[in-house]
C-alpha cells in the first residue's frame, strides 16, 4: 500500500512539474522538430534535430563525438543543414574526407568555445565592450559578437556574418546556439 502511495505521488508530482513548467513558458525547446532536453548533453539533443544532419555526421567525422558528450562547459555555435548546404558545391563532401580530418576539426571548434555563455550574458559583454564583443573559440577563432537588434551575430575573421536564430538551447554539459551559417578559421 505505501509504495502505492509513494508512486502515485511521484507521478503526480512528475505530471504537475510538467505542467508548470509547461504553463510558465519552461517546456524544453524545439530544434530541428525535436525536443531539446537539459539534462541530456550536446550530442545526446543534436542527434535528434533533424536540422542538425551535417553537423552531427561532420562532428562524426572529425573525431569529436566523445568531447562534445565529455562534460564541458561548452558553449556550441550550431550552423544548421542550409548553412552547410550555402557553402560551394563540394564544401562539406570534401570536409568529410578522411584526409581532410585536421581541417575539418579546425572548422568544427571554431563553433566551440570552452565555457557557457548564454545569449543575456554574450549581450552583456557587447554592450559592456562598445558594441563588439570578440570571442576566442577552442578553435583558435576569433569572432566578433555583435546585436543586430535583438539578435546575436557572429562575424568571422573572413567577414561571414552568422545570425543566432535560436538561443540558450540549455544541455547538461553547456549550452547550444543554432546559427544560419558556418564559421571558418581565417583563410
Amino acid at each position: 500500500m505505501r509504495i502505492k502511495i509513494i508512486l502515485a505521488a511521484t507521478t503526480a508530482l512528475a505530471f504537475g512539474s510538467a505542467a508548470f513548467a509547461e504553463s510558465h513558458g519552461m517546456a524544453n525547446p524545439m530544434v530541428g522538430g525535436a525536443e531539446m532536453f537539459a539534462d541530456k548533453n550536446i550530442i545526446e539533443n543534436a542527434v535528434n534535430s533533424a536540422d542538425h544532419t551535417t553537423l552531427v555526421a561532420a562532428v562524426q567525422a572529425a573525431g569529436l563525438v566523445e568531447t562534445l558528450q565529455g562534460e564541458g562547459p561548452f558553449t556550441v555555435f550550431a550552423p544548421t543543414n542550409e548553412a552547410f548546404a550555402a557553402l560551394p558545391d563540394g564544401t562539406v563532401e570534401t570536409l568529410l574526407m578522411p584526409e581532410n580530418k585536421d581541417l575539418l576539426t579546425t572548422i568544427l571548434t571554431c563553433h566551440v568555445v570552452g565555457a557557457t555563455a548564454m545569449s543575456d550574458a554574450i549581450a552583456g559583454m557587447i554592450a559592456d565592450e562598445g558594441g563588439t564583443h570578440m570571442v576566442k573559440t577552442l578553435g583558435g577563432c576569433m569572432l566578433a559578437a555583435k546585436m543586430d537588434g535583438d539578435k546575436i551575430t557572429l562575424t568571422d575573421e573572413n567577414g561571414t556574418v552568422a545570425n543566432v536564430t535560436i538561443a540558450d538551447v540549455k544541455q547538461s554539459n553547456g549550452v547550444i546556439h543554432v546559427i544560419d551559417a558556418v564559421l571558418t578559421p581565417k583563410m
